[in-house]
């Protein structure tokens, strides 16, 4: 039990909490949409705060980000919970639990551990991923604050769904973000997520704008959100509204929770879709899912020339030196190139 930062009091004991865009109002003895959020006499609390469910050390680009400290590892930290209800999810087993009727999960680790375990493991950097760092804030927020005056950076793998106050309260410690952009119209989020797109618009409006570093990933699900048309809508906005050296991964869907009648993405799809977004402009527009494929690699958008090639999550070629080309000298866009 942890008070809830971001939340007003309202008449007869509700409370209106405005962390995230669903903006609950929440009487007394109930929790939110997220099921992590309880209004218990007037008082909003978070039930998660210093409950870990999944703790491990990742490579930088597993979140994915490519343009972030490349090579790098990254302390990776999840509590149970989401404030989305996406049909497929891939880590429904955790961020679903509470919605499907498991028990509050979680192992003891306070923000003061947190920082001192991935001091101990090198890493540059900790990830707030898996479920949706948004609805455990007050968590990742002093966790972030400690590992930003230890000198670890900070990464939230996010629906994007939070508040600009979400934002703006977080942004002194938040170094960059990668952003399921899910798809591109309203119906889509609103019969797949439970959610509604306007917001996720804003939000890496605002990231952008605030000098977050910023990576957008588009699961491509068969017949959902897969159309030459909504692939290109949201390869104009990322380019017009992000600007064209914003990285974009186009993910490869595979069967999951409430959507295993539906088969992976076509490698093709990906393909499609990644020549849309290099025609939108984007310089760097990567396929993932797909160990193996040229569309993994990085390349100069002045010459064509392969700066990072990969596999899966490995580096096999690194040639960007001071973060520029090796061989054209053009600036590659990211942060600890």
């Amino acid at each position: 039990m942890h008070e809830a930062m971001l939340y007003e009091r309202l008449d007869n004991q509700r409370v209106h909490c405005y962390l995230c865009s669903h903006h609950c109002r929440i009487s007394e003895g109930k929790s939110g949409v997220c099921l992590v959020r309880m209004n218990r006499g007037g008082t909003l609390y978070t039930l998660v705060y210093g409950q870990s469910i999944s703790q491990q050390i990742d490579p930088i680009e597993k979140k994915p980000l490519f343009h972030f400290h490349p090579g790098t590892s990254s302390f990776s930290v999840a509590t149970v919970g989401c404030n989305f209800r996406c049909r497929f999810c891939q880590n429904w087993h955790i961020s679903q639990t509470l919605r499907d009727g498991g028990p509050l999960m979680g192992e003891p680790l306070s923000p003061k551990e947190m920082v001192a375990q991935a001091r101990r493991a090198g890493c540059p950097s900790i990830s707030y991923t898996y479920t949706e760092p948004t609805i455990f804030f007050e968590y990742a927020y002093d966790s972030a604050r400690l590992a930003h005056e230890a000198g670890i950076k900070n990464v939230f793998v996010t629906n994007g769904y939070m508040t600009a106050q979400a934002l703006e309260t977080i942004k002194p410690y938040l170094d960059a973000a990668n952003v399921d952009l899910k798809g591109f119209s309203e119906s889509f989020y609103r019969h797949n997520a439970g959610a509604r797109l306007a917001p996720v618009l804003d939000s890496l409006r605002l990231m952008k704008k605030l000098g977050i570093w910023v990576e957008v990933t588009t699961l491509l699900v068969p017949g959902l959100n897969d159309s030459d048309a909504e692939i290109s809508e949201a390869a104009s906005f990322v380019a017009k509204e992000l600007g064209v050296d914003t990285p974009w991964h186009l993910s490869r869907f595979y069967p999951a929770y409430k959507l295993t009648d539906v088969a992976p993405t076509p490698v093709e799809t990906l393909r499609r879709a990644r020549r849309i977004g290099q025609e939108a402009g984007l310089h760097y527009v990567y396929e993932g899912n797909v160990p193996g494929s040229p569309g993994e690699h990085t390349h100069c958008p002045q010459c064509g020339q392969t700066l990072i090639a990969r596999h899966g999550y490995s580096i096999l070629k690194y040639n960007i030196t001071q973060g520029k080309c090796f061989k054209c000298g053009a600036e590659i866009a990211g942060v600890g190139l």
